[in-house]
């Protein structure tokens, strides 16, 4: 349990005009829904506190700003009966920086649900908050970037205190993707705010994944090769064929896609049949296929970063789409299509199929000359969090088609030898490939059934886990695996956990 926040114990509380706490109602488990009384957190102002009741809950919205033009919701979901005594704090995705449809399944589970909007768009694709005059406002992007996760849990915490007259025992961090990268924001920088964080799939090294996941739109531009959706899902649907018995069982899935050393090239002069269509697999379609698989690199032939897994979709980073005059053209993925406009061009119409190899190459460098401490949550040192007796749980699909899981088992080697190596690492922190998942979830691979839940037993009983239970949709079990171990086939029934064993 964590020790109650300074500002909390210390400071005065900010008073605002007509709230007051809560009087305690006729029965003390069901609070009137009411605003009260909140601290505003170092360096912010509190400008408004509202309450509304929901069915089952009181969410009370706090907005604050720290600029007196940003203005940051923070939303704090109180069960009327129920509560454990714990708080969960929810994550973001893409440039949303929160998860408000989240709240209600938090207070359903018994938590007090919190989340914000860090002052920016809900919509995850919009970024047309970033720029002003060529300008990017530095406000917005560290409420995105670190301070409002942060704010949110010393918020979250005040007004369940106040609330509830009693304080938080337990506070949880859950999210993936963003979500992911926010929480482990919150271990390498606030390690007090959180006792357990499940951040899956997370974006750590934001300055190099928001770039190098342009790089299948650099390639095929470069190239002037466009291979179309069908001959794409054919090179996928042949090296899932190629590495999916590796591991002695064949069940459509590439375990270890990082090991997968299928060539591309043995498709060159297949003809693909789709759609009322017929396309011949080219020397040109199998080179850029290999190129995007192997991962984006510098002038100089040295790598960047992780490539897109084998046996991962290819919509989102290296889909193709007719263009205007009917032929194939590749807009790149989203999110990294908007960091290069808003953050590194400051124009947000910046054309970025114009890059070339070592345009790119700059762009890579300079995101991460100029956001890495900003928003890179990077840091390997996660010391502060060992000692405050947190615990981390993420897992990542390996086939992840947005954020390649190489960027997360990079980020987890650097941890170890900072820390003393995996086996003292996993003493609070855990990571568990999911073979055949996609990003966050989906797939056909087994994903987690109750990560949450296992966290919270590692956390309040002390109970590491030693796998993760995982499912996938078709009823399929199957064990995750803590690294340095992976899931290996021993024999038997390869749709259930007991035919698999960690080594």
């Amino acid at each position: 349990m964590r020790r109650i926040p300074q500002f909390l114990a210390a400071a005065v509380p900010l008073l605002l005009t007509g709230l007051v706490p809560p009087a305690p109602s006729a029965s003390a488990a069901t609070p009137v829904c009411a605003a009260v009384s909140v601290p505003a957190p170092a360096g912010a102002k509190i400008e408004s506190v509202t309450a509304e009741h929901k069915t089952a809950y009181c969410q009370l919205t706090v907005t604050l700003t720290h600029s007196g033009k940003d203005h940051v919701k923070v939303a704090v979901a109180l069960p009327d009966t129920g509560w454990t005594g714990r708080l969960q704090a929810l994550g973001g995705s893409a440039y949303a920086a929160g998860n408000f449809d989240g709240l209600a399944q938090a207070v359903k589970d018994g938590y007090t649900g919190v989340t914000t909007d860090a002052g920016v768009s809900l919509d995850g694709l919009d970024t047309s908050w970033a720029v002003t005059d060529g300008q990017v406002d530095q406000t917005l992007l560290t409420n995105f970037a670190t301070r409002s996760v942060h704010e949110e849990a010393l918020i979250g915490k005040a007004v369940t205190q106040r609330y509830y007259h009693r304080p938080v025992t337990y506070s949880y961090w859950t999210g993936c993707s963003t979500g992911g990268r926010q929480g482990y924001s919150e271990a390498q920088n606030h390690a007090d705010d959180f006792d357990g964080i499940l951040a899956n799939a997370p974006a750590v090294d934001w300055t190099q994944f928001a770039v190098a996941t342009l790089w299948p739109q650099i390639v095929m531009n470069q190239s002037h090769d466009f291979p179309s959706t069908c001959v794409l899902s054919a090179f996928r649907t042949a090296a899932v064929k190629a590495c999916d018995a590796r591991d002695g069982v064949t069940n459509g899935i590439v375990d270890r896609p990082d090991e997968c050393s299928y060539d591309p090239r043995s498709l060159v002069g297949t003809k693909v049949v789709c759609e009322g269509h017929e396309f011949t697999v080219t020397a040109a379609d199998a080179e850029v296929m290999r190129k995007i698989w192997a991962g984006p690199t510098d002038e100089r032939g040295r790598r960047l970063w992780a490539g897109l897994p084998k046996g991962a979709d290819f919509t989102w980073l290296a889909g193709t789409t007719p263009g205007p005059d009917g032929t194939l053209v590749a807009p790149g993925f989203p999110v990294a299509v908007k960091w290069v406009q808003s953050f590194l061009e400051k124009q947000p119409g910046f054309d970025t199929s114009k890059l070339t190899y070592g345009q790119f190459a700059g762009l890579f460098r300079q995101s991460v000359r100029e956001y890495d401490d900003v928003i890179g949550t990077s840091d390997p040192d996660l010391s502060a969090f060992r000692r405050s007796g947190g615990k981390l749980i993420t897992f990542v699909g390996a086939n992840d088609q947005l954020i390649p899981p190489g960027g997360t088992l990079s980020y987890r080697k650097q941890v170890e030898r900072t820390m003393g190596g995996a086996q003292r690492v996993n003493d609070f922190y855990r990571l568990f490939p999911a073979p055949g998942v996609e990003h966050c979830f989906g797939g056909g691979g087994p994903e987690p059934t109750n990560a949450l839940g296992q966290l919270v037993d590692w956390v309040e009983h002390g109970k590491a886990p030693a796998t993760l239970a995982a499912a996938s949709t078709d009823g399929k079990t199957r064990d995750l695996c803590p690294l340095p171990s992976v899931s290996r086939y021993t024999g038997g029934d390869p749709a259930v956990a007991s035919s698999y064993r960690c080594r």
